[in-house]
């Protein structure tokens, strides 16, 4: 039975990245899938794709997408940030810098693999669409969505992890102990974020799928050091660092 990590928003933030990397191979893990934002955000871009090459799967995300074109709907901290990381990769005199742009324009938006579904935002919108908690109180958005799941969908964006039912329910991993197993309902997965956790626990989020059943596993790192890198750069706003010791 293969055991598949899926991991998600590491948004340039090396350290946190190289922590659930090291609790990832402490558990027997045969392959890695990334669902997108690589990049934005986080001091170090290319240290992250670099790390990213080795995965079974990597899924394109909006940030991702940025960085190859230009931000859109983005708050100013977010679209400077993305200027700022293009910078980073886009030289092509530079021979890693090529294969990195290359590793980005590669990326697909969405994967489907025996029943599963894994993509960056939802079903509906692989790169854009958010789907919080909250939304179980929108009925029609929620049965929008499912109807374009065939069975379990894994993906990322709002940083919040967290099983969605098609019954319209949100379970939160504390409410899980940690586990769930997959049946005959449908479920969206929210495997939450590595570099930039936003539901008030400051450590990197991860899943682990082995069979039908899925673990959500949290990982501390040393956040004050990737705060330091960002106070270095001045295109990245302050905030950016701020906003990682409480996970918002």
């Amino acid at each position: 039975m293969s055991k598949i990590a899926i991991v998600s928003d590491i948004h340039g933030n090396l350290e946190a990245f190289q922590a659930v990397l090291a609790d990832i191979g402490e558990r027997s893990i045969d392959t890695i899938y990334c669902l997108g934002d690589v990049v934005g955000y986080g001091p170090n871009p290319r240290e992250c794709i670099d790390l990213c090459n080795s995965f079974g799967l990597c899924i394109l995300g909006n940030h991702d997408l940025a960085a190859l074109f230009d931000p859109e709907g983005f708050s100013r901290s977010a679209e400077q940030a993305i200027f700022w990381t293009r910078s980073q990769i886009e030289s092509r005199t530079d021979e890693h810098n090529r294969r990195r742009w290359q590793f980005l324009c590669e990326l697909p938006r969405a994967h489907r693999q025996n029943g599963f579904l894994f993509v960056h935002g939802s079903a509906r919108a692989p790169l854009t669409e958010y789907v919080f908690p909250e939304d179980v109180h929108n009925s029609r958005k929620l049965e929008k969505i499912f109807s374009m799941i065939e069975h379990y969908c894994f993906q990322g964006h709002t940083h919040v992890p967290g099983v969605f039912t098609e019954s319209g329910r949100f379970h939160s991993p504390e409410e899980l102990d940690f586990r769930y197993c997959l049946e005959q309902e449908k479920v969206m997965i929210n495997v939450g974020s590595v570099g930039q956790p936003r539901d008030g626990n400051p450590k990197s989020s991860y899943v682990v799928l082995e069979g039908n059943v899925v673990s959500f596993h949290r990982v501390a790192y040393d956040m004050n050091e990737t705060i330091r890198k960002i106070y270095e750069i001045p295109d990245l706003a302050n905030s950016l660092g701020d906003r990682l010791r409480d996970g918002r």
